[in-house]
């Protein structure tokens, strides 16, 4: 079965059924407000109150002019499309609404289907949009390609989305908020300070720095992070030298330590030959 996903909320009828008298038709009716569930996978988690307030004085003035699309589930209606008039018909006062009822053949298409719409909708933030993306691929299977398809987007824009949610939550807040845009936000991506991203996000707006201008700061500060490791790399090689002398002397052949920054690392035995190798497997077997 070919899945919703690109074929928009007409997907979820027949040809046949969106003439105005037929099975459509039948299916539109007003039912009360209270007997319809929010759709459980909303990718929105904020609603502008403002703009819910110019809705629902509008609704309020000439009514609602689409109806919302549902589907039965347990005696009740689920919400596929149409949140927002939801909120605002509740603000509104109305107690009721009008709706379109589709017959479910399966929950999980339903709730898909549902999340493409939200999808398909230019006014998702950047980390709604990531967020929902993300929840096609995990948990309905969907790669990139088929996401970006079924969007209407090329596939970097998905994977580029998708790469924000690598950004730790207060600095997803921020764009959120609209305090730092996107492109800022993919700039960061390679910092893991968290320490350092709280500065970087001071500067940014303080200074107003464009995506450019992040770009190179976040280049220049990884690479002064990667010189204080090399130096720190270089000063614990130093301290380690007595202990490398120790045991090249122990075992007549060049040894390396090769420390690692969290305070890990390896020993490197060399040996030229098999016949090396094996005196250096005795040596160390007779002193254990």
């Amino acid at each position: 079965m070919m899945s919703p996903i690109g074929r928009g909320l007409t997907s979820l009828f027949d040809e046949d059924e969106l003439d105005e008298d037929s099975a459509v038709a039948r299916a539109l009716r007003s039912v009360p407000l209270d007997e319809i569930r929010p759709n459980p996978e909303q990718p929105r988690l904020s609603f502008d109150p403002r703009e819910l307030e110019a809705l629902a004085a509008s609704i309020g003035a000439h009514g609602i002019l689409s109806p919302l699309v549902v589907r039965r589930h347990e005696g009740r209606y689920v919400l596929i499309a149409g949140e927002r008039r939801l909120r605002a018909a509740a603000i509104a006062g109305l107690k009721e609404v009008p709706v379109l009822i589709k017959e479910a053949p399966d929950r999980a298409t339903q709730l898909e289907l549902a999340l493409v719409e939200n999808l398909q909708r230019s006014d998702l933030d950047p980390v709604e949009a990531a967020r929902g993306y993300q929840r096609l691929i995990s948990e309905y299977g969907y790669t990139q390609d088929q996401v970006a398809a079924g969007i209407g987007r090329n596939r970097a824009t998905v994977a580029n989305a998708v790469r924000l949610l690598k950004l730790p939550d207060f600095v997803l807040d921020t764009i959120q908020a609209g305090r730092i845009t996107a492109g800022h936000g993919k700039a960061l991506i390679p910092v893991e300070d968290h320490v350092q991203l709280e500065r970087l996000l001071v500067q940014i707006e303080l200074k107003e720095l464009s995506v450019r201008a992040t770009e190179a700061l976040v280049s220049a500060l990884l690479d002064d992070s990667k010189r204080q490791r090399a130096d720190e790399l270089k000063e614990t090689k130093e301290e380690l030298k007595p202990i490398l002398d120790v045991l090249q002397r122990a075992l007549h052949t060049q040894v390396d330590i090769r420390p690692r920054q969290d305070g890990s690392g390896r020993i490197v035995i060399e040996y030229a030959s098999a016949d090396e190798l094996e005196r250096l497997i005795d040596q160390i077997q007779s002193t254990t």
